[in-house]
């Protein structure tokens, strides 16, 4: 928990209203969540080596995917590249990690199949 002073506001309410003009917003500058800097900030060190900055790296290596889709180049070669994951995707894993489930629903679409073949002999 922050203590009082450094975060002004409870995150409710709008910043501000719509205008007389369609499409229009103003902003209530009276309203705008403000955040006051701790005092001694500037001169933070974590652990004596650097100064405080934001969590994120700027050395690492792009994320590989096991996505992967061939296409051909300008040249006639096939070529791997990445791709988006895609709902075939997702279902796959779910079949994959469900056995049970996708076991009841192939139970029960036979089930189906049967009684509407039924249905058709009577």
């Amino acid at each position: 928990m922050v203590g009082p002073g450094y975060y002004k506001g409870n995150r409710t309410g709008s910043m501000g209203f719509f205008g007389r003009k369609k499409g229009r917003y103003v902003i209530d500058w009276t309203k705008v969540r403000t955040y006051v800097v701790p005092e001694g900030l500037s001169e933070f060190k974590v652990g004596a080596l650097a100064p405080l900055t934001p969590f994120v790296t700027r050395r690492m290596e792009p994320t590989r995917t096991i996505f992967t889709k061939t296409v051909q180049s300008a040249d006639g070669r096939d070529v791997v590249v990445g791709r988006a994951y895609e709902g075939k995707d997702f279902l796959q894993e779910w079949v994959a990690e469900n056995d049970e489930e996708v076991a009841e629903l192939d139970r029960r679409e036979k089930e189906l199949n049967e009684q509407s073949e039924t249905k058709k002999d009577v």
